[in-house]
């Protein structure tokens, strides 16, 4: 361009979003949960009273955000990807009455409740006994 070679360069960020040559975007992933990782450290060092509203409010505020952005650009089942964001579950051995709970119970209970994306029908069929 006007005379003067590009350099080449293996990532770029645009609009605060990390995309490599091979256009992957595991340094991405990497990045928003490194930040999320921060803030969630920051909030298991300074919360003491740990209501589960409370602490709720603060994820939505402050850590999910960071995993939010860009998100529809990089492939959960990537399995590096993926077990980065499933480090972040941590969160809820944060809160005292989710503390004992595992992952697929509290799973179970956003599917029931309406919370997650995954359809109740997919897995469950109600019975009116």
């Amino acid at each position: 361009m006007n005379n003067q070679q590009l350099e080449e360069v293996t990532q770029e960020k645009d609009l605060g979003i990390l995309i490599s040559n091979d256009l992957k975007v595991s340094q991405q992933c990497q990045s928003a949960c490194t930040r999320a990782m921060r803030i969630l450290g920051i909030i298991n060092r300074t919360i003491v009273f740990r209501h589960p509203d409370i602490m709720l409010r603060l994820y939505k505020s402050l850590v999910r955000p960071h995993l939010e952005y860009c998100t529809a650009a990089w492939s959960p089942h990537y399995c590096k990807d993926k077990e980065l964001i499933e480090r972040l579950q941590r969160f809820t051995r944060m809160i005292p009455d989710l503390k004992d709970l595992s992952a697929d119970l509290i799973e179970v209970y956003k599917i029931i409740h309406g919370l997650s994306a995954v359809r109740f029908s997919t897995f469950f069929e109600l019975s009116h006994n």
